[in-house]
């Protein structure tokens, strides 16, 4: 009698196991895992901690731009900085002086318009032939704007001489402006913002007297 009433048992205890198993997996139907309510707490726990670390990858991306202090460039906007084309140019001037800097006019082919492109992709091929450098940080102060026809805005700078090269072989700047010298950049609106478009004349630009931020 024994013998029987061991697996009799056993039997019992198998069918209620199995019946309380339906009744914890048909609750955990909602759960993601389809377990049980034991893995549905370490589940949870999981993508708690998976979330931190792709956050923390963001940080190490907008860190890249402090790995190019030699491509420095202060724009100085000063009651201009409301003008929507000066903001544009703040922002983009810092990649042209990279290019210029680095004598890679790679950035500009890919971010910049073709005009501008054209218009200063010269310098850059002048400066890798004679081996001249330029030394940041440079500066330069906006001094006016005017609109122009067809939805250009004519923004009227001043460059400091840190932002010219200098001829290693003659020891002298490449252009002598110890006050500056007048840029004038037309701008225009793009599918990526307010963008340099091409240069324009900047006969009429007086920098004597102008106070540079660097």
């Amino acid at each position: 009698m024994r013998r029987f009433a061991l697996p009799a048992a056993l039997a019992g205890v198998l069918l209620l196991s199995a019946c309380g198993g339906k009744d914890s997996n048909d609750g955990g139907l909602p759960v993601p895992a389809g377990g049980d309510s034991g893995p549905t707490t370490s589940s949870t726990p999981s993508t708690g901690t998976a979330e931190p670390t792709t956050e923390p990858s963001q940080p190490t991306t907008t860190a890249k731009p402090t790995t190019q202090p030699k491509a420095q460039v202060i724009v100085e906007a000063g009651n201009f900085a409301s003008n929507a084309a000066v903001q544009g140019l703040v922002s983009s001037y810092p990649l042209y002086f990279q290019a210029l800097v680095s004598k890679d006019d790679t950035v500009l082919k890919k971010s910049f318009p073709s005009f501008w492109y054209a218009d200063v992709s010269q310098a850059i091929f002048d400066a890798q032939r004679n081996g001249w450098v330029m030394r940041p940080p440079g500066s330069v102060v906006v001094m006016g704007v005017q609109n122009q026809s067809e939805g250009i805005v004519r923004v009227k700078t001043c460059r400091s001489q840190t932002t010219q090269y200098w001829d290693l072989k003659a020891k002298n700047w490449i252009d002598v402006t110890p006050q500056g010298s007048p840029q004038v950049i037309d701008m225009v609106r793009t599918g990526r913002g307010w963008l340099p478009y091409r240069l324009a004349p900047s006969t009429g630009v007086s920098c004597s007297g102008v106070h540079y931020p660097a």
